[in-house]
């Protein structure tokens, strides 16, 4: 019952699997037009310092020529400049300092040695000099300013203010100074004495306010002008042929960001979203047509498809995201992280192909769309590039390096043709391609989350599976080092054929290192094990001598299973003989036997056969390399009948006819396969 229920929910699935495939795809349409910012687009690009090619560009309406991030920054820096700090007066301090003054002395007068008489008069002069100490002002300098730099401030004195100079206020330092000069100009008293009392009544009563004096400079930041001058209606914003001056430059910045708020106020939401949904199916349809025309193994399985539109999805959501956001570095995102992704799960063209749709979905709500594109094309095709053939992990890293340099020679190609000048360029630009570079790393966690997910091998999991410290492969070497070097001369002839022929190194040489591993069953009973001269299959009827050698093929898949070794490599131990016979004991049966009627599917492989360019190859690669240890003396002559009669068998007994691999590619092969044979066996070519 659960073997029919399971069926018959295989049978649903392929049945709608189309209606699937199209809810997907306007879900992800849906999506992404949902996040999309619902503004009007923006007619023209603007490049610093190029020709203005459009017609003549009249102004539609009045608006307001917007000041540049210098020009904005020097006017807060002189208004800041210009802003006195505000320090309010406290009045309380003075009449507690001088009661505290006459205190200290009634205290310390009689250990003093003074004459009485003279009492009244320390009383008056220290009251008179703390007097006009208060009455002029103490303050703190201000850390911001030097201690011997002078400069203006406002003081507050209940709410009443007053415009005066530092230099005219009193430090502490300078009122106990002052105080000392008068007392040097009085006669008979203790100058020493009273100074000591009056220094420690000598106290702050002007206080820098800084929280007021914030307040009054965001105030004034506020109220400046981000604008300078008007365009008026009818007015030309630039002639065709004028080059794009800083000046020009500047209006036609003024004049996006006035038509956008003019659409944004008077366009219609709902025409802007019909256009967006309109683009973005347009986008999504031309994938799913390149899959259907290219791809159709992944256009059939709704799991890579979901895969795919969830990567897109998710992508320009997060651009989206950002700007809805008005994030200042929208180059910082990570747009190289998608072809990467999609090379490494799937192919080159794949990654491009995708990669050029999701820039330009993106490049309709960037600002500067033609920059934007010219920076993410070139940026994403070299990191398909640089890990095409990825054989070790170190090549993200190294593509990350190469991404960065080319951001680096278009920034400063860019930067050239917009200031025409090295100086002028802000260096600082460049830190998000920086960023976006770094974020770019976060694939490799992405491709294993990925790969568990939806059940998807990558180059980087056959990386670690070609390892021949793996588990599986460490114990065959173990088990049955024949077979071990059997497997991996299989594996260097079948990836040397792949790469004249095009089609995944890496996934031919996964299986053919594990194409074998069955045979750790049994390993006697393999010729390349037997070491001694004994035989077991000698005492062994025929049809139970290949039942053991097909049974390999069984047990491969059981031990591979129970490993967790992808489907995909799986594959090439099932279709590496094919559904071809073991001859060797089929026709030794025919000779011993003639009378007797024989079920030729004892001698013959399961199958199926291969069904792909890789395993293809592997089969020829396998039958080439097992033949040719039983060649007596190898030479080129021989080698060379060898190979050409095993490929023709093969093609004889309909092997290959599933596996995708022309006339043309079998004779390249056979000319790898040849040339790598006669460099095992160490055989001179005559020239």
């Amino acid at each position: 019952m659960a073997t029919l229920s399971s069926s018959r929910q295989k049978a649903l699935l392929r049945k709608y699997a189309r209606n699937v495939k199209f809810l997907m795809m306007l879900v992800s349409i849906c999506l992404i037009v949902y996040s999309l910012p619902k503004q009007a687009k923006f007619s023209y690009e603007i490049e610093k310092g190029k020709i203005w090619n459009q017609k003549d560009l009249i102004s539609p309406y009045n608006f307001a020529i917007l000041k540049t991030q210098i020009e904005i920054q020097n006017d807060r820096k002189n208004a800041l400049a210009s802003t006195t700090q505000l320090y309010q007066l406290n009045t309380d301090v003075a009449q507690q300092q001088i009661d505290g003054f006459k205190t200290d002395l009634e205290i310390k007068w009689h250990n003093a040695g003074i004459d009485d008489h003279k009492k009244s008069k320390y009383i008056l002069a220290g009251t008179d000099l703390l007097a006009a100490v208060y009455d002029k002002g103490v303050l703190n300098i201000n850390s911001k300013y030097p201690k011997n730099q002078s400069y203006p401030i406002t003081i507050l004195e209940k709410n009443v203010a007053t415009e005066k100079n530092t230099a005219e206020l009193f430090t502490r330092e300078s009122a106990l100074v002052y105080c000392s000069e008068i007392l040097n100009k009085g006669d008979d008293i203790d100058k020493t004495f009273l100074l000591d009392l009056l220094q420690n009544r000598i106290q702050i009563n002007v206080v820098y306010d800084d929280k007021l004096t914030n307040r009054f400079e965001a105030e004034v930041l506020e109220g400046l002008s981000l604008t300078r001058g008007m365009v008026q209606k009818g007015d030309v914003i630039i002639s065709k042929g004028s080059v794009v001056s800083d000046d020009a430059y500047q209006k036609l910045e003024s004049y996006k960001k006035a038509f956008e708020d003019n659409a944004r106020t008077n366009g219609n939401p709902k025409l802007v979203l019909a256009g967006q949904f309109l683009l973005v199916t347009i986008t999504i349809a031309l994938l799913m047509i390149f899959l259907y025309l290219f791809r159709k193994d992944i256009y059939a399985d709704n799991r890579l498809v979901s895969l795919i539109l969830l990567v897109i999805t998710a992508m320009l959501f997060t651009l989206s995201m950002a700007i809805n956001l008005q994030l200042p570095y929208l180059y910082a995102i990570p747009y190289c992280i998608v072809p990467i992704i999609i090379r490494i799960l799937f192919d080159t063209r794949l990654a491009l192909n995708i990669h050029l749709l999701v820039v330009l979905i993106a490049g309709f709500f960037v600002p500067n769309s033609f920059e934007f594109a010219y920076f993410e094309i070139t940026a994403g095709m070299v990191s398909i590039y640089s890990i095409k053939n990825l054989v070790r992990r170190e090549q993200f890293l190294i593509s990350a390096v190469i991404i960065t340099f080319t951001y680096f020679v278009a920034f400063l190609g860019i930067a050239l043709i917009r200031e025409g000048s090295l100086v002028d360029i802000d260096w600082r630009s460049f830190v998000p391609f920086v960023v976006s570079v770094l974020l770019t790393l976060l694939a490799y966690p992405l491709i294993y989350l990925f790969e568990k997910i939806f059940a998807i091998t990558s180059d980087i999991t056959l990386i670690e599976l070609t390892n021949t410290n793996a588990p599986l492969l460490r114990e065959m070497a173990f088990t049955a080092p024949g077979t071990f070097q059997h497997s991996l001369q299989v594996a260097n002839l079948a990836e040397n054929a792949i790469y004249a022929i095009g089609g995944n190194a890496l996934l031919v040489r996964a299986g053919a290192l594990y194409h074998d591993i069955g045979k750790m069953e049994n390993p006697l009973f393999f010729i390349e094990n037997q070491n001694s001269g004994f035989n077991p299959h000698d005492k062994l009827p025929y049809e139970e001598s290949a039942q053991i050698i097909i049974r390999h093929v069984y047990k491969g898949i059981e031990m591979a299973e129970k490993a967790n070794i992808p489907d995909i490599v799986i594959d090439f131990i099932r279709t590496h003989h094919g559904n071809t016979r073991v001859d060797y004991f089929y026709q030794s049966y025919l000779k011993n036997f003639p009378e007797k009627i024989i079920n030729e599917n004892t001698f013959r492989y399961p199958g199926p056969i291969p069904f792909s360019k890789e395993a293809g190859v592997l089969m020829l690669a396998d039958s080439v390399e097992a033949a040719s240890r039983s060649l007596k003396e190898p030479d080129e002559k021989s080698i060379s009948a060898l190979v050409d009669r095993i490929v023709k068998y093969k093609l004889d007994q309909n092997q290959l006819k599933d596996s995708n691999i022309t006339l043309k590619d079998l004779e390249t092969i056979k000319s790898i396969f040849k040339r790598m044979l006669m460099s095992i066996y160490h055989v001179r070519i005559d020239y």
